[in-house]
């Protein structure tokens, strides 16, 4: 696939819409490559996803935020792999990142994740979203696309009893990928972070306990 094809590619216009908000300034002042970083920051502090050690991949891990935050919290005992249709750049200078250009669907790259990370993922992360067009049924269909190629992916690249971290949007297609996932993981929690846009109806499903 292409890059910039839709519907497996981050959204690359995002910093089009990006407020110059207190996030947005605080993430130029402390170096992290989004806003996006706070997110995930904030949903570690209060339900602990990532673990020093930990095996971590990033689906649609462009522009680098949570690239940054699992690398800290994993410390150097855990290695981060993230995957986008985008390439990172500037590179991220941290030992335990290594940041692919790829499709996640393709069996060759989830073989390169699995190679990079030593073995199946502990935590699959995904803070990727459609590039919307703000067409209703064109975005839903690329929301669609995107969550299946992420539960296509997750049983080659997840652990068994791992933990997934997967940004929805407010569509009943959303609603579906939730359901579907709620029957091959132990629980379920739908997480709002206050770091989210305001005005954003965007949440996120923590699944733990993956039944593989």
């Amino acid at each position: 696939m292409a890059k910039g094809s839709a519907p497996f590619v981050t959204c690359l216009v995002m910093a089009r819409y990006e407020r110059k908000d207190a996030f947005h300034q605080r993430a130029k002042r402390e170096g992290f490559r989004s806003r996006a970083a706070y997110k995930l920051q904030e949903m570690q502090g209060a339900h602990r996803v990532l673990r020093a050690g930990q095996r971590v991949v990033d689906l649609g891990c462009w522009p680098g935020g949570w690239l940054q935050v699992a690398a800290a919290e994993v410390g150097s005992a855990g290695r981060v792999v993230g995957v986008d249709l985008a390439k990172v750049d500037p590179p991220l200078e941290l030992a335990n990142v290594f940041a692919l250009v790829g499709d996640l669907t393709e069996g060759p790259v989830q073989k390169e994740i699995l190679e990079r990370l030593g073995g199946p993922a502990d935590v699959l992360l995904s803070d990727a979203a459609p590039k919307l067009t703000g067409v209703r049924a064109t975005d839903r269909a690329r929301e669609e696309a995107l969550l299946e190629a992420i539960e296509t992916a997750a049983p080659a690249l997840l652990a068994t009893g791992g933990s997934l971290l997967v940004k929805l949007l407010d569509c009943p297609e959303a609603q579906a990928f939730q359901e579907r996932v709620r029957g091959r993981v132990a629980s379920v929690r739908v997480l709002k972070p206050r770091a989210s846009r305001k005005g954003t109806t965007e949440r996120y499903l923590l699944g733990r306990g993956w039944k593989g």
